[in-house]
């Protein structure tokens, strides 16, 4: 859990830049990329992001710039066409984000909010999942990613590729 804004700022802004990376990586020819047809694709997946910096903290009373929500917090206006566009939308969300913070003071974190009509949460939890919640989906991507022949981009750490390119063998499975 947040006790300071600034130690979420600092956390969340890594996090925005890796999520960008991925959305940045996806061409549009593979956002169709799913699992299942039953399953988000990465189209999908990455909207969810972007809806998803909207919605919970609409649950706190920050009202984030970002796609249309209905009543149940669901994401009622389409996925962009590109992911050019739609990474330019998370990041448009992600600073209407930190904007809206702007208002808080560290006293605001232990402040509790019921979200999502049974969920009692401190704001420093609610920040912490929604970095969370990110970093969750992001991983689903860049599963897909993998699926759809895709390089994963790097950010906790090297990738296969990344390995590679420095000339040093990857861990052994």
């Amino acid at each position: 859990m947040y006790r300071r804004l600034d130690d979420f700022r600092s956390h969340f802004q890594e996090e925005v830049e890796d999520t960008l990376k991925v959305l940045q990586a996806i061409p549009d020819a593979a956002t169709a990329q799913a699992v299942s047809p039953a399953h988000r694709d990465l189209r999908r997946l990455g909207w969810h992001l972007v809806a998803s910096l909207v919605s919970l903290p609409l649950e706190l009373g920050l009202k984030v710039e970002g796609p249309a929500l209905d009543d149940h917090m669901n994401c009622v206006e389409p996925a962009p066409d590109s992911m050019q566009e739609l990474a330019a939308r998370y990041e448009s969300a992600a600073a209407s984000l930190f904007e809206e913070l702007g208002a808080w003071t560290d006293a605001d974190l232990v402040k509790e909010d019921t979200l999502f009509g049974h969920l009692l949460w401190a704001r420093g939890y609610s920040l912490q999942a929604l970095e969370l919640h990110q970093a969750h989906h992001r991983g689903q991507m860049t599963v897909l990613m993998r699926q759809a022949g895709l390089r994963v981009p790097e950010f906790y750490g090297p990738v296969l590729e990344g390995y590679a390119a420095m000339g040093v063998p990857a861990p052994a499975i």
